[in-house]
């Protein structure tokens, strides 16, 4: 569990992130503006909220209501600040390791609560990798073969991040996928808008850590939001890891919190660590636009 006395200024950083997006009238609901009905609700709640918020104490009860009142307001205002963001997009998403059925799950709910289809392709990697069994396997393409190098497995890590996102008939993949890819699913040839990863082993050392390292850069270098995901109860986080490759972070997937961050960072919203643990250190919600999304 996550330290309350920690997130007192998290949960407020909730509250002034949606006053943000409902007083200014966006058109947070995909058809328009809000009506005045549901801003005069809203503006209710903003109210019962600060005045919870301000009277908080350091006490674990008090922090406790107060938790309890932006969970609530979150679960409220969530529909109408979700709907319509991801209409249209594409979005590949690819586990470093086994897939996670549940993370996949909230990955692909947090796309469906905002009008998005399933993830267009999906990729689990094969970790730790062999080195040697990768050069083997791009034996006849020489030029490909030195990437499988250990000075250069840095560098085939990135080429692979890139190519998954701009999608093709990519050599790499194709040769590699008998020694790399543990499970796959979607269409290969279409570029895709956003990538979400998640990590699912232990952290990694030697050649298999400095692939995923250069793997994590060409996701993020490839030009489109990139999105490293964990629960809130996960053992072994790979936010840090995620971070130092300048992907941003959610590290509460399996709240509503956490997959509207998620959408909102795959809608381009500014980069950075969102989420309730201590190296969320860009509060729990990135802005939200103030952009109509809606005709």
């Amino acid at each position: 569990m996550f330290d309350l006395r920690y997130h007192v200024a998290s949960l407020a950083a909730v509250f002034l992130a949606l006053i943000i997006g409902i007083l200014v009238g966006v058109g947070i609901s995909g058809k328009g503006f809000v009506s005045d009905s549901e801003r005069s609700l809203f503006n209710q709640r903003i109210a019962d909220l600060k005045s919870q918020l301000d009277s908080a104490t350091l006490r674990g009860d008090g922090l406790a209501r107060a938790q309890r009142a932006a969970q609530s307001f979150v679960a409220d205002a969530y529909p109408a600040l979700m709907d319509g963001r991801m209409t249209g997009q594409r979005v590949a998403v690819v586990f470093a390791g086994p897939e996670d059925g549940r993370t996949r799950s909230l990955v692909e709910q947090a796309l469906g609560d905002a009008g998005g289809g399933s993830p267009l392709r999906t990729r689990a990697l094969k970790l730790p990798i062999e080195p040697a069994a990768l050069r083997h396997a791009l034996a006849k393409r020489p030029a490909l073969a030195v990437l499988a190098t250990d000075r250069r497995i840095g560098d085939l890590g990135r080429r692979l991040g890139e190519e998954l996102v701009s999608g093709g008939n990519s050599p790499l993949w194709q040769l590699l996928s008998d020694k790399l890819v543990e499970e796959r699913s979607g269409n290969d040839v279409p570029p895709v808008d956003a990538v979400v990863v998640a990590r699912t082993v232990t952290p990694q050392a030697g050649p298999t850590a400095r692939f995923l390292a250069g793997f994590y850069t060409g996701l993020g270098a490839a030009g489109v939001p990139a999105v490293g995901v964990e629960r809130s109860q996960s053992g072994s986080s790979a936010v840090t890891a995620f971070a130092k490759q300048d992907l941003s972070t959610v590290d509460d997937l399996d709240t509503e919190a956490g997959r509207l961050a998620l959408v909102l960072l795959l809608g381009g919203a500014p980069s950075g660590q969102y989420g309730v643990r201590k190296t969320a250190k860009d509060g729990v919600l990135p802005q939200i636009p103030l952009a109509a999304t809606g005709a």
